[in-house]
Parts: structure tokens; C-alpha cells; sequence
């Protein structure tokens, strides 16, 4: 199957499905010298895990990684990165009845025009289990992001179905909102919103009594990010930041900035004025409806993207729909789903945003010259 690698400069490449042994990704282009262990990928694995609370599924994986290649003595080599991740919890049984039938919403139908056949074990390639390994790739590129410009990405849950957050400025959201409530408990939402929260909660837990399940937005944000990143035409930073985020499961509409709201302003609302604290290397804007980009090159100011994410397709309530002959029939789906996807694709989405940037920093570096990771390090010592 093509289409398993992403980007030019740090490219990763995937395999596994939903109910195969394993999930793998090999990473392409990491500089050496950066400091690498299993534990700094345990983070952001576990924030995506299923089981982690009573909002998503109850599937239960460790999700431990194993680093094949790619690092010696705790540091990268500059050699291609193998991690692997196990599958431990599957339960194809679920799936042996509903085998023949294309469950609505799905790729099963798609793929079986595509391929002729396909795995129907919990989605197979389709299923948002992939996921993981693009989770463990993305922990190593915001480690090569913060040790190279010290940027960060930070992403949280917008808006559930038609309950949405008041964030005044996403840019000042820190990892600890997201993850945390004011008194300490666990932010099972991931929304920085606390006023908002218990409502979320409740509609998602409304939703799953009912046997349906409900969308929502995702905002993520990238702070730190020099001017500069990005090619044009084609290869515009926001071009592939919209493609990483669309290449996402369940991911119907990707933007960024002010969005869709620029269709309603006049240029005089829209343009970011500029203005400068400190000569040539302190331009800014005052605002920053550009959302970060401007031209398709990162402008200095906080990349912002919003991905509106659809309600999970698979539900435990009877649907119609037809088999692989064309005949009518129902389907219950019996596995076990989230009934709200966006607490665990919270830290998805940030990886790929993440893989994007450290792949854009990359390339800029090659282009103009630009000390990379090794010079960097170098410095320190």
C-alpha cells in the first residue's frame, strides 16, 4: 500500500493495523546527537492510550515502546529510528459477525473497491490504532524542536459538539491546563476551559447512554517557531500542516488563523499590522488573525489550527446498510469505541503538527545554512 511516509527532511514511514501484533515507525533524517530514550515517548503514548479514563474506549494497551535502531549510548546516531509499539488487548471476535457488512462511516467499503479486500478486524489500517506509532514519531520531533529552537506544541479540545471553550489567548495555554483542573484532578477532556468541562463531560457520557456519540473541534498551537519555515509553492507551511492534519482519522475540516471568519471581514478588519520592539529581529504583529503564517512561511507569531473532528462512526445502536453483495441489512458495532474522539486525539494532532515543523526547520536549515542540531549541541558543551 502507498502513501505510509510523510515528509521530506525528517520523513517517517508506518505499518501495522488495529489487530495485527504490532504497530512500527521508522524515522528518517533525526540528526545524531540527540538525546533518546523510551521514556521520552511515554509521555505523550500514554495521553493518547486507550482505557486512560471513563470518555474513551476500554480497550487496554500498555502502549510501551520499543527504540530498535537509530540510538546508541542514549543519543541518535543519524541513522534511521525504529520504534514499535505492541498491540496486547485485541478482540477480533467482535467483528467475525459483522465481517461482510460496511459499517456507515467507515472505509470498509472504500477499501474493498480500493484493494478488493481488506483486514476487518477493528478497521484494520484504517482504524485510528495506526495512530500510535505517528504519537511516538511526533514525541521525538518535539524533543528536536525544543533542543533545537525551543519551540512547543500545545494542543486541547476546543469545543464538544455545540459546547465550546472561551480561550482569550491560545497562545498562552500551557500543557499543565490541558492535562489538569485547577484542584489537581485529571483533565479528562483536555479542555483548558474549567468553566466548561462538566458540560463537556456530561454530553459526552449523554452520548454514550443513548449508544451515539458526538464531534468537536481540536485547537492547536505551536509557539516559538522562527520566521522562515516553509516552501513555496507547493510545499507552503500551511499546505502541510493541512495534509498532516487531514491525514488524521475522523478529521473533516482543517484551519487556521481567523478561518472561515476572514469571509465576512474586509481587508482592513483581516490584515495584521506590524510594528517592531527591537530593529529587523523584533518585527511583530499586533494581532495575529494570520494564525502564524503568512505567504505559506511561518511568520514568528504562534502557528494556531483548528481541526473540526467528527463524531465516532461506529455505534453500538442498530444502523442500516448493505453487505459486500449489495444487499440490505442492519449492523451493530460490538467493539469498543470512544464516544467522543477528541480527548486522545488531542496528542495526535500535536505530533503531526510537530512533525511538520522539525521537517520545515530542517529543510530551512539546509537551504540557508542555518547551524543545526549538532552545532547546537556542540555549543552547549
Amino acid at each position: 500500500m502507498a502513501g505510509n511516509s510523510f515528509g521530506r527532511a525528517f520523513r517517517i514511514t508506518t505499518a501495522g493495523e488495529s489487530h495485527g501484533p504490532a504497530n512500527l515507525v521508522i524515522i528518517d533524517g533525526c540528526p545524531p546527537g540527540l538525546e533518546l530514550t523510551e521514556e521520552d515517548l511515554y509521555a505523550d503514548l500514554a495521553r493518547r492510550k486507550p482505557g486512560q479514563s471513563s470518555l474513551v474506549t476500554q480497550r487496554r494497551e500498555s502502549d510501551t515502546p520499543e527504540i530498535l535502531s537509530g540510538v546508541f549510548q542514549g543519543r541518535t546516531t543519524g541513522t534511521s529510528i525504529a520504534i514499535l509499539i505492541r498491540n496486547q488487548d485485541q478482540r477480533s471476535r467482535d467483528y467475525e459477525e459483522i465481517k461482510d457488512r460496511y459499517r456507515p462511516g467507515h472505509a470498509d467499503f472504500t477499501y474493498d473497491r480500493k484493494y478488493g479486500s481488506r483486514d476487518f478486524r477493528g478497521g484494520g489500517r484504517a482504524s485510528a490504532r495506526e495512530t500510535v506509532a505517528r504519537v511516538a514519531a511526533g514525541a521525538v520531533a518535539k524533543k528536536l524542536m525544543l533542543e533545537t529552537f525551543g519551540g512547543e506544541v500545545v494542543g486541547y479540545t476546543k469545543q464538544v459538539g455545540p459546547i465550546s471553550a472561551q480561550i482569550d489567548d491560545p497562545s498562552q495555554v500551557t500543557l499543565e491546563q490541558v492535562e489538569n483542573l485547577p484542584d489537581g484532578a485529571p483533565n479528562i477532556v483536555r479542555c483548558p476551559d474549567a468553566r466548561v468541562v462538566p458540560k463537556m463531560i456530561e454530553l459526552i457520557e449523554q452520548a454514550r447512554r443513548e449508544m451515539d456519540s458526538i464531534g468537536g473541534v481540536a485547537e492547536i498551537v505551536a509557539r516559538g517557531v522562527p520566521a522562515g519555515l516553509g516552501e513555496p509553492v507547493f510545499d507552503k507551511l500551511k499546505a502541510d500542516l493541512g495534509k498532516a492534519l487531514l491525514s488524521l482519522p475522523a478529521v473533516l475540516g482543517v484551519e487556521y488563523g481567523i478561518g472561515f471568519r476572514c469571509a465576512t471581514m474586509r481587508g482592513s478588519e483581516n490584515n495584521d499590522l506590524f510594528f517592531s520592539n527591537s530593529g529587523a529581529e523584533g518585527i511583530q504583529t499586533h494581532t495575529n488573525r494570520h494564525g502564524g503564517m503568512l505567504g505559506g512561511i511561518s511568520s514568528g507569531m504562534p502557528i494556531i489550527l483548528r481541526a473540526a473532528v467528527k463524531p465516532t462512526s461506529s455505534l453500538p445502536r442498530p444502523q442500516t446498510t448493505v453487505n459486500s453483495k449489495g444487499e440490505s441489512t442492519d449492523i451493530r458495532t460490538l467493539g469498543r469505541h470512544d464516544p467522543c474522539l477528541l480527548p486522545r486525539f488531542i496528542p495526535m494532532a500535536e505530533a503531526m503538527v510537530a512533525i511538520v515543523i522539525i521537517d520545515h526547520w530542517l529543510r530551512w536549515c539546509a537551504q540557508t545554512g542555518k547551524p543545526g542540531l549538532s552545532a547546537r549541541l556542540e555549543s552547549k558543551h
